[in-house]
């Protein structure tokens, strides 16, 4: 019977040779791709086993999933981004169990996390506090996805950045196409790519993140540019939810 912490010991092992392969094609330097362990559905067990093979940043869709393994977790803690479309009514929950929502999808979201983060940091006696998030785009227009049209997703950055002066925008974040076409999935982020490009000059803001590419495609999201690879099968294997 296969050893479920050896397991993902190889998994994380074979992820990271491909990391660093990818990054090689495109001219670039595999320790800047962070790799995200989406732990959607994990036990902890298995959670823990990535952590101690060195995986620092894990990714959860859900607050309550989150809230319920916070309570239990034991040991070094590591950081957690929320991955999954983000409700305004768990907001503040959310503004303290993650580190980053990369979920940010409209304006109403990001005054909700402006107006409690503000709360947050003047209940704190500080005044010049900021919530990292990123602005979730649907490059693919599937009508599945969550994630503002590419077409708005300037003026989107614009708003946020003269609204919410709590809240910075680390970069944006994609799910790619559903599709084995590997030149839609390239163009797909691709496309995102060159959004952040052309939002960095017109708004000034430095955007270092593309949160882009999943077990399936991370390596094509390298060669475009991403700098945060969300893996979940690959590392932990199918899940049981």
């Amino acid at each position: 019977m296969v050893n479920l912490r050896d397991e993902i010991t190889r998994n994380i092992g074979a992820i990271r040779e491909k990391i660093a392969s990818s990054a090689a094609k495109s001219g670039r330097k595999p320790e800047d791709i962070r790799l995200m362990g989406v732990s959607k559905f994990q036990p902890l067990e298995a959670i823990y086993a990535a952590r101690d093979c060195g995986l620092s940043l894990f990714g959860e869709n859900k607050v309550q999933e989150r809230e319920e393994k916070i309570a239990r977790w034991e040991g070094s803690r590591a950081e957690c981004h929320m991955i999954g479309h983000l409700q305004k009514n768990k907001a503040r929950k959310a503004l303290e169990i993650f580190d980053c929502i990369e979920s940010v999808d409209s304006l109403e979201l990001a005054l909700v996390i402006e107006r409690v983060t503000r709360e947050r940091f003047e209940t704190a006696g500080r005044a010049d506090g900021r919530y990292p998030v990123m602005i979730e785009v649907n490059v693919s227009g599937e009508e599945t996805k969550h994630g503002i049209s590419p077409e708005k997703s300037f003026a989107l950055i614009d708003e946020i950045a003269v609204k919410c002066p709590h809240v910075e925008i680390k970069g944006l974040m994609t799910i790619g196409p559903l599709t084995d076409d590997e030149k839609n999935i390239g163009a797909a982020f691709e496309l995102l790519r060159n959004l952040r490009d052309d939002a960095r000059k017109r708004s000034g803001l430095a955007l270092e993140h593309l949160s882009m590419g999943m077990s399936g495609d991370y390596a094509l999201a390298i060669t475009e540019g991403s700098t945060i690879v969300r893996i979940g099968a690959a590392i932990f294997g199918a899940r049981s939810g």
